[in-house]
């Protein structure tokens, strides 16, 4: 059998490996149109910011390694331009002409290319991209070559870490986001978190704008921003996302959807002895069920497995999993995670859905450097599944995430969480986990024991608003025309509440929401309307500007 292999790294590589392990007669052939079959793809911005001192250590496998170990035949700076499937052939552009080659299984793997908006002045030669190692040498080499100001376009995770690295590297650095935060699959008041992460750092962020056009100079290039703003840059680095690379295979017939390859579960396209894996293929997201490419190298690398083992062995192999998009990212001394769904893709998908938020530190307390975590999750109200999850924090992030995830994957409930045997002592976590908690918050919710309230209602006027806190907190700053009661004297000055609230719905809040929780079940068993701040006013400065609601 003759296996041919169109792209490497993460999904063509996984295939034609598992391909070779399965079966040692077959023959293999990868045609990869880049210099390098297997390089450590989200590596790219650590280089760039020297963390990573030697671009050798970005080459996962060479040709010659591959041929070594698995005699994989990798053929570099070979580019397939065209597919028969009728008589199962592949034309390629190599350095030398073009050759047909024939097969009996196909895997595309072709990947995704940048975007590239129609924004006039893009093709100047100081705007760059962060896709293969090339790109990340150019990168470098720009800004060891003495380039001082960087315009990011894009701050989804590529961008941000981008912007980090060069930021590291000393450079002034501006990121645009035409999405409302950076970030865009987060949720607003995880974003926001971020956002002051990047400031921090002193890159200049630029949210909900537009570049409008890019004014090309002698010394250096002006990034120009719908709102009129003027950026000078040495290097733009152009970030705004992917599209499925597909153009090639859909003029072969292969069908796709929004430029995306149609894949079963087994990865089979709409033709048959062709199969497709990673960057390039639509997916059905396990939460949703909406179809849509998910760019990343997990999915890709189990799918390109789970594709070689329908080849080889099609009576014994597992379908290939839907994706939840679990991703991280680093900013800076946070974590940003998420897995599973959004708001956004939820309310496309029409579920109904409650959010339950929590801060909490990712180890015991009362043990030295306890950091504080945020974390959101979201659940189906019908029945409590867990349907995505996000966490910003200094340590503990992934751990959680990953959690998560697990559940997620298992259709598990949030109640379930608080079953969970975790591992704790006082350096690694709590014996009542942040995940277990999140268990309890949703148990409350699902089973009608807490009426949450959300920041995004802080302007209802219709709300007698109860501030929790003590009075120094309150003195700081609180709701405007908040009732102080520390959560404490709640019940000594139970009629005070009743008659201060003249009947009208009792919104109680506090830091987080745990002592306005406690506050909570005083009114609630006293049968007043009442309900709880979500994550209390952490949540809500996250998400609410501090000069509309503070005083």
């Amino acid at each position: 059998m003759r296996i041919v292999v169109v792209g490497g790294v993460a999904g063509g590589m996984s295939a034609a490996a598992r391909a070779r392990r399965l079966d040692e007669s077959a023959e293999i052939i990868v045609f990869e149109r880049g210099d390098h079959p297997s390089f450590a793809n989200c590596g790219l911005p650590y280089y760039v910011s020297g963390e990573i001192t030697d671009q050798q250590d970005l080459l996962v496998q060479t040709p010659e390694s591959l041929r070594e170990a698995l005699d994989i035949d990798v053929r570099v700076r070979h580019d397939v331009i065209g597919v028969d499937p009728a008589a199962k052939t592949v034309d390629v552009r190599t350095p030398d002409g073009v050759e047909t080659v024939t097969y009996d299984a196909l895997v595309l793997s072709p990947g995704a290319r940048a975007v590239v908006p129609p924004l006039p002045g893009l093709d100047s030669p100081r705007v760059q991209t962060l896709r293969t190692v090339g790109d990340a040498v150019r990168l470098k080499d720009t800004v060891d070559s003495g380039a001082r100001r960087a315009v990011v376009l894009g701050a989804g995770f590529i961008g941000l870490e981008a912007a980090e690295g060069l930021r590291m590297q000393g450079m002034a650095v501006d990121v645009v986001e035409l999405a409302p935060h950076v970030l865009p699959p987060l949720e607003p008041e995880m974003a926001s978190l971020i956002r002051d992460e990047l400031v921090r750092l002193g890159i200049t962020v630029h949210d909900g704008v537009a570049a409008t056009a890019i004014d090309s100079r002698f010394d250096d290039d002006v990034v120009v921003l719908g709102d009129g703003t003027l950026l000078e840059a040495d290097v733009i680095v152009l970030s705004v996302g992917v599209t499925p690379d597909t153009e090639v295979f859909a003029a072969a017939g292969v069908e796709c959807e929004r430029g995306a390859i149609v894949v079963d579960a087994h990865g089979r396209t709409s033709i048959d002895g062709i199969w497709a894996a990673g960057d390039a293929t639509l997916a059905a997201d396990r939460v949703t069920g909406l179809r849509r490419p998910v760019p990343l190298a997990g999915p890709a690398n189990r799918a390109g497995r789970l594709v070689a083992d329908h080849i080889v062995a099609p009576e014994t192999a597992r379908p290939i999993p839907h994706p939840l998009g679990t991703a991280i990212v680093r900013v800076g001394e946070l974590t940003a995670a998420l897995t599973g769904a959004n708001r956004s893709t939820l309310d496309a998908a029409g579920i109904d859905y409650r959010t339950v938020h929590l801060h909490a530190d990712h180890h015991a307390g009362y043990f030295p450097g306890a950091e504080q975590m945020h974390l959101l999750m979201h659940v189906r109200g019908s029945d409590g599944l867990i349907l995505g999850a996000q966490a910003v924090g200094r340590d503990g992030v992934d751990k959680r995430i990953d959690v998560l995830a697990t559940a997620i994957a298992n259709r598990m409930t949030g109640p379930d969480l608080i079953d969970l045997d975790l591992a704790y002592a006082p350096p690694f976590g709590s014996a009542k986990d942040p995940v277990n908690l999140l268990g309890m918050i949703a148990e409350n919710v699902l089973d009608d024991e807490l009426e949450l309230w959300y920041a995004e209602e802080v302007d209802d006027p219709g709300y007698f608003l109860l501030d929790v806190r003590d009075r120094d907190e309150y003195d700081d700053d609180h709701l405007d025309g908040a009732y102080l009661v520390p959560h404490k004297e709640v019940r000594a000055r139970f009629d005070e509440i009743r008659d201060a609230a003249a009947g009208r719905p009792i919104r109680v809040y506090c830091a987080s929401g745990k002592r306005s929780y406690l506050a909570y079940r005083v009114l609630r068993a006293a049968g007043l309307p009442a309900a709880n701040l979500s994550g209390g006013l952490t949540t809500l400065r996250a998400l609410v500007p501090a000069d509309r609601a503070l005083v």
